[in-house]
Order: structure tokens, then C-alpha cells, then sequence
């Protein structure tokens, strides 16, 4: 604000290398660029014309530059306090359930993040699973089984598009014996016959997270959609283009009766931050997946706190 300097709007621009579609040599000379633009129009920022700001500015092929600048806006607009949404989390009035994550490694080290999880309160593990072999990441699930019921302990698993045609019910008939709640993205996007015969036929509900990326249009977000039906649907705004893209995608999925969860990608506690007060801008039971943040060993001050899951 050039009429009080302290007024700072911030936002994260954190594209996922090899799985945001901005993800590309040009990227910072686009954000200094659309910077540049934004000051030279000299624009009055009101909550009804950020929409309209995004489109013009940026675009729908640079999703995480709108969800940079979209937080900033909310947060200047806001005073420039990192408040982007006034609801009851942001009042501390109210907690926000999340998964704990266990990312792929060996045996050994997946086992012992399990075991911290539990450890930590989390009611709700989700395994990346994958990248180890296939017996060993079964041999988690079952050990997790032994000790905890379906009804103790939820248990979803992320395959990240890691099985193929030929293999994918054989590994799902596995994965069903261990009590899930869902598996996220079990084949590779674009590949929506075989999407929609897995989302109708699965023993395990299927979650779609990557096949939702580069849909922008408001249509095709509902035909694809309505193509696919799966159980779930797994929202990174960073990825899908800020919280207007992501709203649309949860309004769309409630009237199909497609049950969502919100997921940070990877930014770092600004984007976290962000993220967080606008998952809280709704009434939804399911754990969301929030905990990202854990993976830094250096990240940037923070006013959030995970405590019991």
C-alpha cells in the first residue's frame, strides 16, 4: 500500500516440477513480467474484481502464478496480516482434521514414519505408495492392519499414476483386502475409459488428484466429472489454479454427490498458511491433507500448529 508501507500483501508461487503445467524455464521472467503489468495498470483491488484481475492478467496456463496472486490480493486486502479469510479457524475457534503422511522410502523408513504418525494422535495415515515393491508396501498396510481396525485407523493410499492397465485390478484386489478408504490416481491422467470403468468397478473407492489438472473451463470440469464418476476428488490449489478454480471444482463435485478433500502440494508455510484458512471456509469432516509442511527441514515462520492430527 504506497499510502501505508506497512500494508504487505504476500503470496506463494510454488509450481511442482514435472507435474504443474507451469512448470517452465520462463517461469520467472513470466512473474516479474505479469508484476510489471499488474503495477503499471495501477488497479484498485476490491474481493469482487480479483476474479476478473486473474483472468485478464494471467490466465488459466499459469495456475500457480494465480494462486500467487490471488493470496496476495486477499491478504493486502485484509490488511496485509496473512489473514485471507475471516472464519472460525482463523479465530482459533476451530480445528482442522488432516492425514498424516508417510512418504515412499524403504520398508524400514515407511514403517517408522507409520509409527510416528500413530504416535503423534493422527486417526488418519495416507501412503504414497508405488515407488518400493509392491509386497513390501502390502506387508505396511498389513502390519498397520494387525494393530489397528478400519474403525481406529483410516488408511488411504496415493499411487501417483504408478500402476498400469495390464496390472491395475490385480493390485487393486490386493490393496481391498487391507480395509481403505480410497487410493488416489491409480493409473495415469488422460486415460478416461479405463478411469471410469475403475471408478465404477474398483473394490477400493478411487480418488482422482492429477487427472484433474489443466481443466480450467467450468464445463469441462463437469463433464469430466460426470464421465468419470469417482468416489473422490483431491484439490491442490497450487496445481488447479487458485481458490476460485478450486471452489468450482468443489461446487461441481458436491451437486454429482463426489465426496473432496483439500491437499497442499508442497509450498512452503506462506502457501500452507493460505491454503489452510480457505479448506476452513468449509464444513467438511473428512482429514484434510495439510501436512506437507512437515516435510522441510528449513521453512518460513508460521502461525499454524498441528497438534493430535
Amino acid at each position: 500500500d504506497d499510502d501505508i508501507p506497512t500494508v504487505i500483501g504476500i503470496g506463494e508461487c510454488g509450481p511442482l516440477s514435472g507435474l504443474s503445467i507451469d512448470d517452465r524455464p520462463d517461469f520467472e521472467d513470466m512473474l516479474q513480467s505479469i508484476c510489471q503489468e499488474f503495477n503499471k495498470l495501477d488497479l484498485e483491488i476490491y474481493s469482487w474484481n480479483i476474479p476478473i484481475i486473474l483472468e485478464q492478467l494471467i490466465g488459466s496456463q499459469w495456475p500457480s502464478l494465480r494462486f500467487g496472486f490471488e493470496s496476495a490480493m486477499l491478504d493486502y486486502l485484509n490488511g496485509g496480516k496473512r489473514v485471507l479469510f475471516d472464519n472460525a479457524f482463523v479465530k482459533q475457534q476451530k480445528r482442522i482434521p488432516i492425514n498424516g503422511l508417510v512418504w515412499m522410502g524403504s520398508h524400514e523408513a515407511m514403517l517408522r514414519q507409520v509409527e510416528e504418525k500413530i504416535s503423534d494422535g493422527f486417526t488418519t495415515i495416507k501412503l504414497k505408495i508405488g515407488a518400493i515393491d509392491f509386497e513390501e508396501e502390502c506387508e505396511i498396510l498389513a502390519y498397520i492392519r494387525r494393530h489397528f481396525s478400519a474403525q481406529e485407523i483410516t488408511l488411504r493410499v496415493d499411487a501417483n499414476g504408478a500402476f498400469t492397465a495390464s496390472m491395475v485390478y490385480d493390485k487393486l484386489n490386493k490393496l481391498a483386502e487391507y480395509d481403505l478408504h480410497s487410493i488416489e490416481q491409480p493409473i495415469k491422467p488422460k486415460q478416461r475409459e479405463l478411469m471410469a470403468e475403475l471408478c465404477e468397478k474398483s473394490p477400493v473407492p478411487i480418488a482422482l488428484d492429477e487427472e484433474l489438472i489443466g481443466t480450467f473451463d467450468y464445463a469441462e470440469k463437469r463433464r469430466l466429472l460426470k464421465q468419470l464418476k469417482p468416489k473422490y476428488i483431491v484439490l491442490k490449489p497450487t496445481l488447479l489454479g487458485g481458490f476460485e478454480q478450486t471452489r468450482e471444482w468443489i461446487e461441481t463435485a458436491q451437486r454429482l454427490d463426489i465426496g473432496w478433500w483439500i491437499t497442499s502440494a508442497l509450498e512452503s508455510n506462506i502457501g500452507l498458511n493460505a491454503i489452510s484458512q480457505f479448506t476452513a471456509e468449509f464444513d467438511n469432516a473428512l482429514p484434510q491433507g495439510l501436512g506437507t509442511g512437515q516435510l522441510y527441514h528449513n521453512n518460513i515462520p508460521s502461525p499454524l500448529l498441528i497438534d493430535q492430527g
